[in-house]
């Protein structure tokens, strides 16, 4: 019941951020515009710039929502989160030496740049921080994040012209992206969502304890090298598509626990439906708040994403009491 409502959400919120934008068009205008295409204005609109954004949007929250679930679930972790761990602005960092030292700008190519980018700011953060402590973790991501951060800005100081058309990018945006772009990720990201969707049971006999996750024929560390492999994807190809965004993958898996349980069979679906809910809600009310102009929804993703943290923090520290 759960899942279909929220399939039900997710169709509304696409059909949302279709219809929404500087020249706002009727629900009939957006039916036209993709099942009836003529050639009109609205629907040059409609297929040329609304649809190539919500698909890419759909994308990235799927694979925000859905790296944060398994994220949490192999560390244990529930401050867990790719952005707030600084693994995507990891890849990030990896995009713009990509672009800018060996000119590379597919995002098909760039997107094994972002991977290494991801993996690298995963084994730091770990090294650092650890998997245990909530606290140290966060600490430590926040470190990391502030010097990819640093060296980001470093770049864009030496190499202005190069990275002119990256600031936007990198404050996490949707503006102007297109379908060629995607479907260059679409392979890594079709790879990682299988690889999430064969760990769901073993991360559920992991939550039982090593020991009888291996009774009953589960390898923890495979499952757990697995799953950090997916979350690198997700994160690579998420941050290749639209730039670092963070909070999806915190705030999405401790709505979904608090609807449903524990159950990583129906976390990790139900955190892959949900994560597009709220990145393209908060695509469409950038575009709404922002006037003639609009807010990027990385701006938004974390002012909501800061207050999240706080409310689950607050929770840990009485779950600790």
């Amino acid at each position: 019941m759960v899942l279909a409502v929220a399939v039900v959400a997710l169709i509304a919120v696409v059909l949302l951020s279709i219809g929404f934008g500087s020249n706002r068009l009727s629900l009939g205008s957006v039916l036209h515009g993709l099942f009836a295409y003529s050639g009109t204005f609205d629907d040059v609109v409609i297929r040329d710039d609304r649809l190539p954004r919500t698909l890419v949007g759909l994308a990235v929250g799927i694979a925000l929502g859905l790296a944060g679930a398994l994220l949490q679930s192999i560390t244990r972790n529930p401050v867990a989160d790719p952005g707030l761990l600084g693994i995507n602005h990891g890849a990030a960092v990896a995009i713009v030496l990509g672009s800018a030292v060996f000119s590379v700008h597919a995002p098909g190519q760039l997107v094994w740049f972002a991977f290494v980018g991801a993996l690298a700011g995963t084994a730091v953060v770990t090294v650092i921080g650890g998997s245990v402590s909530p606290l140290r973790l966060v600490l430590a991501g926040v470190a990391v994040q502030a010097l990819f951060v640093g060296i980001n800005q470093g770049m864009q100081m030496i190499n202005t012209h190069s990275l002119d058309q990256m600031r936007a990018w990198l404050v996490g945006s949707l503006v102007n992206r297109d379908l060629a772009g995607l479907a260059g990720l679409l392979p890594f990201f079709v790879a990682a969502l299988v690889l999430g969707a064969v760990l769901a049971r073993p991360l559920n006999a992991i939550a039982l304890g090593e020991d009888a996750a291996r009774g009953i024929g589960a390898n923890p560390g495979l499952v757990r090298v697995s799953g950090m492999v997916a979350v690198g994807l997700l994160s690579a190809t998420a941050t290749a598509a639209c730039g670092p965004i963070a909070f999806v993958g915190l705030m999405i898996p401790h709505v979904v626990r608090a609807l449903i349980g524990p159950d990583e069979r129906w976390v990790l679906p139900l955190s892959a439906v949900l994560g597009p809910v709220l990145l393209l809600g908060c695509d469409v009310l950038g575009r709404l708040l922002g006037g003639s102009g609009e807010i990027q929804v990385g701006v938004l993703t974390d002012v909501l994403g800061g207050l999240a943290f706080v409310v689950v923090a607050r929770r840990l520290k009485a779950v600790r009491r």
